[in-house]
């Protein structure tokens, strides 16, 4: 059974920073797309940012860019999102997924983790 499992602490002040960290079971996805998406009540779910099997391509929302940094590791079958200067407007349930079915951006991805809550106090 495949599985992703986020993890990280959910609450932080705005400006402050969190690390979000995705493991995988079940298969490797050494060459498989990775991708962050967040979903805030009411809203649809979101891409946050993408990167590429082997690390070398990374995609971000304008609304993380230069704020949030994507990473992964083959060898432990992760992948991570650092997030810094957190804002209130970034709170949401944050999903990992892997495999997307056609473009990064759209949340067609084979595999979902089930989702962390990270709430940013203002």
């Amino acid at each position: 059974q495949v599985q992703l499992v986020e993890s990280g602490v959910g609450l932080v002040q705005a400006g402050g920073s969190l690390r979000l960290s995705c493991a995988a079971s079940g298969r490797t996805f050494s060459r498989a797309t990775k991708g962050w998406f967040r979903q805030a009540p009411g809203k649809e779910r979101e891409f946050v940012a993408a990167i590429r099997w082997n690390g070398g391509s990374t995609y971000y929302a304008d609304s993380v860019k230069g704020r949030f940094t994507i990473s992964r590791d083959n060898a432990k079958n992760t992948v991570s999102l650092k997030m810094n200067s957190l804002k209130p407007e970034d709170k949401a349930v944050y999903y990992c997924a892997a495999e997307p079915q056609g473009g990064y951006v759209l949340p067609r991805y084979n595999y979902w983790g089930q989702g962390t809550q990270v709430t940013v106090s203002s």
